[in-house]
């Protein structure tokens, strides 16, 4: 058999065992309501989510003022950039991160604290 025959034949069978994993585990991911996360950004986020969310006295007075929605802050939690350059990950006590993202047309940043127990939301930062 030739090389290319037996290369087509390959690619063949390498793309129809592809198309069933990807449905297989779509599948299974739904049904469980398990996501995958394996970059750093992914995990960082959904650690985040996983501990009760508290608010610090700042983030509460925006909240209040209506300056600052809970879904503004759900859209940080769930698709924000976590940005490793400007977070403090060697803290012992409790991990800072800078979460970066568009809110309201603004490239904003929300700086939250990843402790043992809790997430507190510390302050939020309006890039340029």
């Amino acid at each position: 058999m030739a090389f290319l025959k037996r290369l087509g034949f390959y690619l063949i069978g390498l793309s129809i065992g592809l198309v069933f994993l990807f449905f297989f585990l779509k599948k299974k991911s739904d049904e469980t309501g398990v996501s995958f996360c394996y970059l750093p950004n992914c995990r960082v986020l959904k650690e985040l989510r996983s501990k009760p969310i508290t608010y610090s006295e700042e983030i509460e007075q925006l909240v209040a003022d209506q300056t600052l929605d809970s879904l503004s802050i759900a859209y940080f939690m769930n698709e924000g950039d976590v940005n490793f350059k400007k977070s403090d990950t060697k803290n012992t006590t409790c991990n800072t991160y800078s979460i970066e993202g568009i809110v309201k047309e603004k490239l904003m940043a929300l700086i939250v604290k990843n402790c043992d127990s809790t997430t507190l939301i510390d302050k939020i930062e309006i890039l340029d």
